[in-house]
């Protein structure tokens, strides 16, 4: 499976938080040591990620991302020594603000990829409104990027909106829209950002629908009870994937008359909305895989 629907944050230094994070059913980890992280505690947090790193991965366990520090601070090229190896599925890159950043950490990355064994890939976090502007061109510009990631906490700081969250941060659905026609320029994936409240499961229903509806493939997490609402949130229901294949079969019952569209349950069915169907479906299968 290409999209990883579920991404959680995993504070680096914390020994229990990453062994139980290791088992989840998260599609893929965010061990971090950027903010998350003390000062005081981030060669901690190097040393317990790149022994997590180490650990073999079974089949039906997460993709190990690791969230490094600043682009350009001397604590990322500390980072990228400590986990550049294999066991590491990619990087989370925070804050980016243009296409030479990603330069930047590529050119650092090239000298000891070899010791990954495999192609380092790059989940880039967009958490500015500078960023979101380069965005189109952050995305389109490497091949290891595969998707763009609305860090909405430092967004709505710097755009001085308040403290708490109203609704589904309909203050920033302009922002999140902008980001997923960034990355769909590209095509890669838009991972939206986190519901910070723990409290309420049905605000984090209804936020992660509305970010599906958006064009968000996924979305990042704070804590283990959000995966399962998260998962389900991203993946084709019953219902969705039944009239997929019904819109399927008339369409092609309508081409095998030689018609190009036919109107099923009131709505006419063309060639983009085949597509859509058959990507449900491819989704549903390979979820079905795992």
């Amino acid at each position: 499976m290409d999209l990883q629907r579920s991404w959680m944050f995993v504070p680096g230094h914390r020994q229990r938080m990453i062994d139980k994070a290791l088992g989840l059913d998260a599609d893929a980890l965010m061990l971090d040591i950027e903010d998350g992280v003390a000062p005081a505690e981030k060669d901690q947090a190097r040393q317990l990620i790149g022994e997590a790193l180490g650990r073999e991965r079974g089949p039906r366990e997460p993709l190990r991302y690791v969230r490094i520090n600043a682009i350009g601070h001397q604590r990322m090229e500390d980072d990228l020594a400590a986990v550049l190896r294999p066991g590491l599925g990619g990087l989370v890159l925070p804050k980016v603000e243009s296409p030479e950043e990603i330069a930047t950490v590529e050119s650092l990355v090239a000298e000891h990829e070899a010791a990954c064994g495999a192609t380092v890939k790059l989940l880039v976090a967009i958490e500015s409104p500078r960023g979101l502007l380069a965005a189109p061109a952050i995305a389109a510009c490497s091949p290891r990027v595969v998707g763009l990631m609305f860090g909405a906490e430092d967004f709505g700081r710097e755009l001085g909106l308040p403290t708490s969250r109203e609704g589904e941060a309909q203050e920033l659905l302009y922002a999140r829209s902008a980001l997923v026609v960034a990355a769909a320029s590209a095509h890669v994936q838009a991972v939206d950002g986190v519901w910070v409240d723990l409290q309420d499961p049905d605000g984090l229903m209804r936020f992660a629908r509305q970010s599906r509806r958006l064009g968000f493939t996924g979305m990042s997490s704070i804590h283990p009870s959000q995966i399962a609402p998260i998962n389900a949130a991203f993946s084709p229901g019953p219902d969705e994937i039944e009239y997929a294949r019904r819109v399927i079969e008339a369409y092609e019952e309508a081409a095998a008359r030689g018609d190009g569209s036919v109107a099923f349950g009131g709505q006419l069915i063309d060639r983009p909305i085949i597509e859509r169907a058959r990507r449900t479906l491819e989704l549903a299968e390979a979820l079905a895989s795992t």
